[in-house]
């Protein structure tokens, strides 16, 4: 979620300011059905049963890769549910996010997009923050992803807490739960064995030791535990010899799901979502922590995100996208509408996501002032700015500059700004910096992903006629044709076969125009499959500008 600082005047009156009517906003706000108050009335329903004076959010995290935008989303989300909370409590109950790292893990798998693979396969099965940064930047591997996912989470302003499963472990802030599973590890162990194959669960015991002579993390039978001092006992599986353990101390890490369950129950964990493949999972945690005698967190199993391929994207594969790369080429607020959206559906993360979501996002920016408040609470720029969404001022959109570029060839903002400029006079870097960031990630996306796969089509016979009418109709326009001028001439030439479309109706009553028509200009003047409002752009980019277009495109048919 993106932090924003109210502004003057930004609501109208028919807004709720949340500091000055904290009850009626509550009362819209336990009426609403958008995701995040749908969730945070969970928690309260919860408190209701179970009252207490601090409610604990958390999020996840296994740093065996680096930080993908997955894991921002969860905190993202969380975050915008713990606000919602906020919200239908009239923040009168304390709430914590904690961002919780596994970096007690042992490293299984060297990752695709690590480098120094071959020091890091020595390292194979120590706890992650017992593994080398290959990197060279941090004191381990797990320290160096920690360290690239706080630094994202501050760019974006997040009130979070960071916690590593390493520092509680050997601190003692887990003991006395570790303790805990011992005593009641048949519970435990009741719980996990119907859900292992036969020949897992002959060996499993929810203990794994970290052995003293070599630093791995062992998956062997724990052959004898004393409660009472609070050990297990295992026979090295190289040198044969016993060897006993404390459970506390970070001499042993529990497998994961007793360890989700025990953190759950050690921290008093109110909180936390997970993803869908983890449904199982979520539900074995849940009984260990009734076992240990805790109940588990509230929260609910979103949809994971996939790539081009329609594959799950993975840490360890390095599909998807990453978190900068989304951040080359749109700007942190469009990310945090992706994350809003739909999280119970499968999203693809590939960059042609990237134009919609950026002028989606100034859609609903623009919209927000216009609704009442109870349309307000379900816009997606509320949750995004925590209520207090800054005033839209963004004259183009992120398409219309992508084609702009796209039709000029224009690889510097100096050449967009010099469009921009005479389309909206007065609007320039200075006075609108956040578009001067939007020239930027266009810039950056027609080169990466337009540029490369720009292909023009040749026009049909019926189409070369018809571009030679637009040419004609956009080269007689008047200099002071406005936008909408412009797009009523481009329809009007478009108002012939094999374009009409009996469907739609003109406001004159004759047929409309399909969307064919439109596609094609596209498809032949600029190489590409869709595009904004053409009158729009031909408004920016300059009549004479699109006359010549046509001209290059008619040449080269």
């Amino acid at each position: 979620m993106i932090a924003s600082a109210p502004s003057e005047n930004l609501f109208k009156m028919s807004t709720i300011d949340l500091s000055s009517a904290a009850s009626e906003l509550r009362s819209l706000a336990e009426q609403s059905n958008a995701w995040p108050f749908e969730q945070a009335k969970q928690i309260v329903a919860r408190l209701k049963k179970a009252p207490k004076d601090e409610v604990l959010f958390e999020t996840g995290y296994g740093p065996s890769g680096l930080p993908h935008i997955g894991t921002f989303g969860e905190v993202a989300r969380t975050t915008m549910v713990r606000h919602a909370f906020r919200v239908l409590t009239e923040d009168k109950i304390k709430t914590r996010l904690i961002a919780f790292s596994d970096d007690m893990d042992g490293f299984r798998k060297v990752p695709d997009n690590l480098p120094n693979k071959e020091m890091l396969t020595e390292h194979l099965g120590r706890p992650l923050t017992r593994v080398p940064d290959p990197f060279g930047t941090h004191s381990s591997l797990g320290a160096h992803n920690n360290a690239r996912l706080r630094a994202f989470l501050d760019t974006f302003g997040f009130e979070y807490e960071f916690a590593s499963s390493t520092d509680y472990y050997t601190s003692g802030k887990f003991d006395a739960t570790l303790r805990l599973v011992l005593e009641r590890i048949e519970k435990v162990m009741a719980v996990m064995l119907p859900s292992l194959r036969e020949e897992r669960a002959a060996s499993y015991s929810p203990f794994l030791p970290i052995c003293p002579r070599t630093g791995v993390v062992l998956y062997v039978p724990i052959v004898a535990h004393d409660v009472k001092a609070g050990t297990i006992s295992y026979d090295d599986p190289e040198t044969k010899e016993r060897v006993t353990l404390p459970v506390t101390g970070g001499h042993c890490k529990l497998q994961w799901k007793p360890d989700w369950a025990m953190r759950w129950v050690a921290l008093g964990v109110d909180y936390e979502m997970a993803g869908k493949d983890l449904i199982d999972s979520v539900k074995l945690s849940g009984q260990i922590a009734r076992a240990l005698g805790g109940t588990p967190p509230e929260g609910f199993n979103y949809e994971l995100f996939l790539d081009e391929n329609g594959q799950k994207i993975s840490k360890s594969k390095g599909n998807g996208l990453t978190i900068d790369e989304w951040l080359r080429y749109a700007s942190p607020e469009s990310l945090s509408l992706f994350m809003y959206r739909e999280p119970k559906a499968a999203k693809r993360l590939h960059f042609d996501v990237i134009p919609r979501n950026v002028d989606d996002y100034q859609q609903f920016l623009d919209g927000f002032p216009r609704q009442d408040a109870r349309q307000q609470l379900a816009n997606p720029v509320w949750h995004i700015h925590a209520g207090h969404p800054p005033k839209a001022d963004m004259p183009v959109t992120f398409q219309l500059l992508l084609t702009l570029v796209s039709s000029s060839n224009a690889e510097n903002a100096e050449t967009l700004w010099g469009f921009i400029g005479r389309y909206r006079p007065g609007v320039t870097p200075q006075t609108h910096p956040k578009l001067d960031a939007m020239v930027g990630y266009a810039i950056n996306y027609y080169r990466d992903f337009v540029a490369p796969t720009k292909q023009f089509r040749e026009p049909t016979g019926g189409e070369r006629a018809a571009l030679q009418d637009l040419r004609d109709a956009l080269s007689q326009l008047p200099a002071t044709s406005t936008a909408e001028d412009i797009q009523n001439v481009v329809y009007e030439i478009g108002r012939r076969e094999p374009f009409l479309d009996p469907v739609k109706k003109g406001k004159d009553g004759r047929p409309g125009v399909s969307l064919d028509w439109f596609n094609m200009l596209y498809q032949v003047l600029l190489g590409q499959e869709k595009g904004p409002r053409f009158g729009s752009f031909v408004a920016v980019y300059g009549p004479p500008n699109a006359v010549a277009m046509i001209d290059g495109a008619l040449a080269r048919s």
